[in-house]
């Protein structure tokens, strides 16, 4: 199915769910505060796709329940069996649903308490991430925890598995969180990314393998570590399966909003994925996949936020573990994180056979003097022989930033052709605008747009791509096109009469005058002294004592195209013409007078 086909299936479960789930607020004027609606929402909104898919199976489990306990049957067993007749890794042995909560007005909010007591453990950690007991006592003092439930048992709020795919369901929670952001004054591109840029990730990120897994099927594994809804590996997952639908991809995520993480936990659930492996907590500062490799990697972690939380743990253990740490290449400026977030994935994938795609601003690809920690994480990965492409993406393509993104793909498997080289994509011109904004979402990436991404990454050569209004262009680069040298170059301290003075027959030098220069690593260093140095000071030596190798990856001068300014006679041709337009403008509105 392709992506214009999913968006217009979806669209109408997403609008007529959403805005149904999100109206019920209506309820809440008054009692909450504007921001503070999402908090009874979500949780809700969860609770109640639960209660829809245990539906069929609730008196089976409820009597089941009962026997077991007079058995006196031991929780794990209890548990398996439990989980096996309602068909998920969950269930609920209270006596009640949302539907009969409602034939006991008086009693609402004891017997909610009961049923949300008699879910399984996994529910109940969910439960207790959305901090939901204060926001049931002033429901309940307010008078409006009867008349939410009501709403959410109409008919238009069925959330059963059956009606409500997963994929729909992660799209209506990302309108709900949109909604709910908007009111909270938050940004909320920080907990989902649309769907479009990931489907590009996961196209790029198994493109080169597609035909193999249409053979031989996949087993493998992949990981987000700021997954928010986890919507990245959903999508990922959904990329697998509609190439081999036997493909086996176990999914493993941490996120540290608890909210988010709920939602999440409680999508692995419905899925019937394995939910243990929805981690909760810093993925900087509490890392819960210490000695894990995955096979994938797709990720859009923050930037442009400052990692001061973490940065006691953080440099505990670039200071301890260095190379056997996560952060041994170096650490980036306190002021954005992003780049700790590539070396944490770049540590985690399986030697030999993982692949990232993880986003990224424009700082990460040239902020940073030589010898910085910006410059020697390019410095690790590239020569290292890790970052096999980057992708410019267009601009307004994320719900909460306009600036210029990149995706990165970072290999521990390049292709022989890849080898010591470094594909530069400017997609900065593939896409198609939107009729109606999102936030500061103003294009999409239609089918065609990856399509032709996808090829230009393909096909690895240096090309233009054109296919009606789109354009992408491809260059390839040596990895040692991004290095440099920073050359110190001294000049000598003169005397009255400008002669340089002498310390054991060796000039002195002026660190006033002290100046350095920055020597590409494909060119000799001494040739390019002698070339662009000498001739404008012919006393001056080189430090090389001193010498500091960098990185920098200048994705924007590399595109750069000359446009010559408009000549002064057009200009004045334009503004002529404009001025006999406005003048024969005035004459119909006000008559020839």
């Amino acid at each position: 199915m392709t992506t214009a086909e999913i968006g217009k299936q979806t669209t109408t479960n997403i609008q007529e769910k959403a805005n149904l789930i999100w109206a019920i607020a209506n309820h809440l004027v008054g009692l909450f505060k504007p921001h503070e609606y999402g908090k009874v929402i979500l949780p809700m909104t969860v609770l109640k796709r639960f209660d829809d898919a245990l539906r069929e199976t609730k008196q089976e489990v409820f009597a089941l329940n009962k026997k077991l306990n007079e058995q006196k049957t031991i929780d794990a067993i209890r548990d398996g069996l439990l989980c096996k007749t309602t068909g998920y890794d969950f269930y609920n042995v209270s006596p009640f649903t949302f539907a009969n909560l409602l034939a006991d007005p008086d009693n609402i909010a004891s017997n909610f308490d009961t049923y949300l007591k008699g879910f399984s453990d996994n529910v109940k950690d969910i439960i207790s991430n959305f901090k939901f007991e204060q926001v049931l006592e002033t429901m309940h003092k307010g008078n409006v925890l009867y008349i939410v439930i009501q709403e959410f048992n109409s008919k238009k709020a069925d959330m059963h598995p059956d009606k409500i795919t997963s994929m729909d369901m992660g799209y209506i929670f990302e309108e709900l969180i949109r909604k709910f952001s908007e009111s909270y004054d938050e940004q909320a591109g920080a907990h989902f990314t649309s769907r479009d840029i990931i489907y590009l990730m996961a196209e790029l990120l198994v493109a080169n393998e597609k035909d193999h897994f249409k053979q031989n099927g996949v087993v493998k594994t992949a990981y987000d570590m700021a997954m928010g809804t986890s919507q990245m590996l959903g999508c990922l997952d959904e990329k697998m399966k509609e190439i081999n639908s036997d493909s086996k991809l176990s999914l493993f995520g941490q996120e540290f909003n608890p909210e988010t993480y709920a939602i999440a936990k409680a999508d692995m659930l419905i899925k019937g994925g394995n939910a243990q492996n929805m981690k909760f907590g810093d993925t900087l500062s509490d890392d819960q996949f210490s000695n894990y490799e995955f096979d994938y990697i797709i990720s859009n972690p923050p930037f442009g936020i400052d990692w001061k939380l973490e940065e006691k743990q953080v440099k505990q253990e670039y200071t301890k573990l260095g190379y056997d740490g996560r952060f041994g290449p170096g650490l980036p400026a306190i002021s954005d994180g992003q780049m700790l977030f590539l070396l944490n994935g770049v540590k985690k994938l399986k030697e030999g056979s993982g692949r990232m795609a993880i986003i990224q601003n424009g700082s990460s690809l040239f902020t940073g003097d030589a010898g910085s920690g910006p410059s020697e994480i390019r410095k690790y990965l590239i020569e290292s022989d890790l970052l096999e492409a980057i992708i410019q993406l267009p601009t307004d393509l994320f719900y909460n930033t306009g600036i210029s993104t990149y995706i990165w793909i970072v290999s521990k498997n390049k292709n022989k052709d890849r080898l010591g080289k470094i594909q530069l994509l400017d997609a900065s011109n593939c896409y198609v605008k939107r009729r109606k904004n999102i936030g500061k979402k103003r294009v999409d990436l239609d089918d065609a747009s990856i399509d032709l991404i996808t090829k230009a990454y393909l096909d690895f050569k240096e090309a233009k791509y054109e296919e009606y209004e789109l354009v992408v262009e491809s260059k390839i680069f040596d990895n040692d096109f991004f290095g440099y040298t920073k050359v110190t170059v001294e000049s000598p301290i003169t005397d009255e009469n400008g002669k340089p003075i002498l310390k054991k027959g060796k000039p002195q030098a002026d660190s006033k005058k002290r100046d350095t220069e920055l020597v590409p690593l494909q060119e000799n260093i001494d040739a390019f002294f002698k070339e662009n140095v000498l001739p404008y000071n012919s006393s001056a030596w080189m430090d090389r004592s001193k010498d500091k190798v960098g990185y920098e990856i200048p994705f924007t001068r590399l595109f750069y195209k000359f446009v010559p300014p408009k000549a002064s006679s057009d200009i004045f041709a334009e503004i002529k013409q404009l001025e006999e337009e406005e003048t024969q403008l005035m004459k119909e509105l006000f008559g020839n007078e």
